[in-house]
């Protein structure tokens, strides 16, 4: 009883090389997977670039700086509405601090309240009309 199949070859020696053919076929197709997903994460990559998208962590961030940012307008807010009730409220100050963009436009059509006072403040003006009538 010898092991040689009919060609006169041993029968391990042919597993040995279907082992060997299979083992280099996995081998090849791990390396092609690695290469796939390395492809396909920059392809990823460059969409997320051309979408520019954010990440997480940069959003929380501007959120964060947005947070204190409107904290911070509120207190001033509240603190230039202390400032205008310390300075007598109503005399020509605007009764909201809320101003819609109606209110805005500069108002020249009335005086100051004294002699040498400025006019009171209305909105942002870029070019403030000049003080005394010149």
């Amino acid at each position: 009883m010898d092991d040689t199949g009919s060609g006169g070859r041993k029968r391990g020696g042919l597993f040995d090389d279907l082992a060997g053919v299979a083992g280099g076929a996995f081998s090849a197709l791990a390396g092609a997977r690695t290469e796939v997903e390395a492809a396909v994460r920059s392809q990823v990559d460059q969409m997320v670039q051309r979408l520019e998208l954010v990440k997480r962590e940069e959003l929380d961030a501007a959120m964060e700086l947005a947070r204190r940012a409107r904290e911070a307008q509120e207190t001033l807010e509240a603190r230039v509405a202390a400032l205008e009730a310390r300075l007598g409220g109503g005399a020509g100050a605007p009764a909201s601090t809320e101003a819609t963009s109606s209110e805005t436009l500069p108002n020249t059509e009335t005086p100051p309240s004294a002699p040498g006072e400025p006019p009171p403040i209305s909105g942002t003006m870029k070019n403030p009309p000049p003080i005394g009538g010149g």
